[in-house]
């Protein structure tokens, strides 16, 4: 048996021997059987546990091959190597098999949830009725649809950004069962949902990428330094977005510090946070001697460590399934409807003071502004400490435009954003009509093109080049063209609001997050191409920027005068379940809130004519400087100039009759 069939042999009996303990300590191994009651009986009990094992770490391997395909080996002009062509075709059998196991949990679940064996439900419409009606059975469906569509466009993939491509497509798949589990139950389920969605995505980067590049190494493959070097810059990230998440998931279903000893689900939670802390020491130790000691070309203490580090990754993802199965402890909430769907009590009525008092935290959207704070910071450091300079004012803008963010998505008006239409559409014309303007003034892609350095070797791809490739790329040309910016930034809000698609965003937290997002990316995508100091595909001259300004705002102007006009409240449901007996009425908030979008046009009017004077005034600057500079070289005068006074010269010798 070859060395790699042992590893991954070893990684799978520790997965399955800690979900084994832990179901015995969580109490889940041999549940209190009550006389009369259905019960599926212990093939069900274990088989749905060990296939959701199995979907988890093929889901896992999956990404790891395709990270290790696209990002971590190198390419040569975005085509895939020899290596990592083979671990695409294998990322196609894991996803195969990433598939089988969510059908299989598919099987065992709804035999679960009706108190049948597997054989019968086999018989009747149990199955397609947990499938197609249940919020756990459409999530493990829709991952059998994508682990199949990844198993099928796998095959063909050749190309670094083919292979790019297919790793967010895992990443996603990732999310839906995990997410319709303890996380939708849990009375912060706002916070619980963002802490997992981020967990399970850092978790799967680390994971999967240490698996592939472990069994790299015990196949002694070429360029394992390069990929280990490059694996190591990406584990700190996810390690601190692993232990982040970890804690805030932990916070949203733990009522008080004393259930982490007192409960099987605390219990099991220490014992993973003790297997955390015991994997950053290991990736410490990494960092330090063992990728010292590849460079040197002594790859035997890397291959142990990372082979060890894995099975140790591995028993904790077999913690985690058995956490998951075991039931966090009850602790009370307030018997309110609006709670329960907020996630939060009915503020107070709204007042100048509680906006800008009630604050709410928002992981999702607070951890974007944080990353996007920080990574500019950063470039700005690498720049002025390199003795470059970059413009204040850019620095500025993206600064004002992260504190608006956070203002957007983390204060008073937020809270009252899913209470009341009109400040709801204050929230949404701030971020996609203010906030994306001073984000595109920043220029975050040309400092992130003079603050990354180029790849080593020549013809690879690091975060410049795909930086690079991406906006060259075809997906690029499309999107950031005027009609389709336009089209976008106009006509999803009328989809939005004037369909079910609202109210279906306000029921789900995950919804409102997309919604939110939308609002954000369609606004910095339109005003990128109006305004943007950003090299692009697309860039208009800037009389054809104004007319694209003053066609579009006119529709934001049509949409608020139709919501004033509209005599059905929109969303209806949703705002009568919150029980708000202050402030206006539903339909007064909603003439309000199309009151608001009608005259909030302006400001970023007015912001983008300031914006686009001062370009083309800076533009004219830099070519007569440019023009200046030609005419010294060459040692003549300026054509134009020159053209120009003898035109002049021609017309005065003609009124001399010459």
């Amino acid at each position: 048996m070859s060395k790699a069939a042992r590893l991954a042999l070893a990684g799978a009996a520790a997965a399955v021997v800690a979900l084994v303990l832990g179901m015995i300590a969580g109490g889940r191994a041999f549940p209190r059987i009550i006389p009369g009651l259905p019960d599926s009986g212990a093939v069900v009990r274990w088989g749905l546990p060990l296939s959701k094992l199995a979907m988890d770490v093929s889901g896992v391997a999956t990404v790891g091959l395709l990270l290790m395909a696209a990002v971590l080996l190198p390419n040569d002009k975005g085509v895939l190597g020899r290596s990592g062509v083979e671990y695409v075709k294998a990322a196609s059998w894991a996803a195969l098999a990433w598939a089988g196991s969510a059908f299989a949990a598919i099987l065992f679940g709804t035999a679960e949830s009706i108190g049948r064996t597997v054989p019968e439900i086999l018989n009747g419409a149990f199955l397609t009725s947990y499938a197609t009606q249940t919020t756990q059975g459409v999530a493990l469906t829709l991952v059998v649809l994508f682990g199949v569509a990844i198993a099928l466009f796998s095959r063909g993939a050749i190309t670094a950004g083919a292979a790019a491509g297919l790793l967010v497509f895992a990443l996603v798949t990732l999310l839906p069962a995990p997410l319709t589990g303890h996380t939708s139950s849990s009375p912060n389920h706002d916070l619980a949902t963002s802490a997992v969605s981020l967990h399970l995505l850092a978790l799967a980067l680390w994971v999967g990428g240490l698996a592939v590049l472990a069994l790299h190494a015990v196949r002694k493959q070429p360029q394992l330094e390069v990929a280990a070097a490059r694996f190591s810059d990406m584990a700190l990230w996810c390690y601190a977005g692993v232990g982040i998440s970890g804690v805030f998931s932990l916070v949203a279903r733990l009522g008080a510090v004393s259930d982490l000893w007192t409960t099987p689900y605390g219990v099991l939670a220490v014992v993973k946070i003790v297997a955390f802390v015991l994997l950053g020491y290991v990736g410490y130790w990494h960092r330090q001697r063992t990728v010292a000691d590849l460079r040197k070309g002594r790859p035997r203490a890397f291959t142990r460590l990372a082979a060890g580090e894995l099975l140790l990754m591995l028993a904790t993802v077999g913690v985690a399934v058995a956490l998951s199965r075991t039931q966090p402890p009850e602790f009370s909430v307030p018997a309110d409807r609006a709670y329960e769907l907020l996630g939060f009590p009915l503020p107070a009525e709204m007042t100048l003071g509680n906006v800008f008092s009630l604050w709410w935290f928002d992981l999702f959207f607070a951890a974007v502004a944080a990353v996007l704070g920080g990574l500019y910071g950063l470039g700005v450091f690498r720049l002025l400490r390199r003795g470059d300079k970059w413009p204040w004012g850019r620095t500025a803008s993206w600064c004002i435009g992260v504190v608006l963010l956070v203002f957007a998505t983390q204060s008073g008006l937020a809270r009252y954003a899913k209470v009341m239409f009109d400040m709801h559409m204050i929230e949404h014309m701030t971020l996609s009509m203010v906030v994306p303007i001073f984000l595109v003034l920043g220029g975050p892609v040309t400092l992130a093109l003079r603050a990354l350095k180029p790849a080593t070797r020549r013809g690879d791809r690091g975060p410049r080049e795909w930086i690079t490739t991406i906006l060259h790329s075809r997906f690029t040309k499309v999107i950031t063209h005027p009609g389709v910016a336009t089209f976008i930034f106009v006509a999803s809000t009328y989809a939005l609001y004037f369909t079910p698609l609202f109210e279906s965003a306000m029921q789900e937290h995950l919804g409102h997050i997309w919604m939110t997002l939308h609002f954000l990316l369609s606004g910095c995508l339109f005003f990128w191409v109006i305004i943007g100091v950003d090299p692009g595909p697309n860039r208009l001259p800037y009389v054809g920027r104004l007319l694209m300004l003053f066609v579009t705002m006119p529709f934001h102007a049509f949409f608020g005068i139709a919501l004033m006009m509209t005599g059905t409240v929109i969303a209806s449901d949703w705002y009568e379940q919150l029980g708000r007996t202050w402030g206006e009425t539903l339909i007064q908030t909603q003439r309000d809130g199309g009151a608001i979008a009608w005259g909030f046009g302006e400001i970023p009017t007015l912001i983008v004519l300031l914006a686009i004077a001062m370009q083309w005034y800076r533009d004219d600057e830099r070519q007569a400087r440019r023009a200046d500079r030609r005419a010294d070289r060459s040692g003549a005068g300026d054509p134009d100039l020159d053209s120009y006074n003898a035109y002049l010269a021609r017309l005065n010798r003609a009124d001399k009759g010459e």
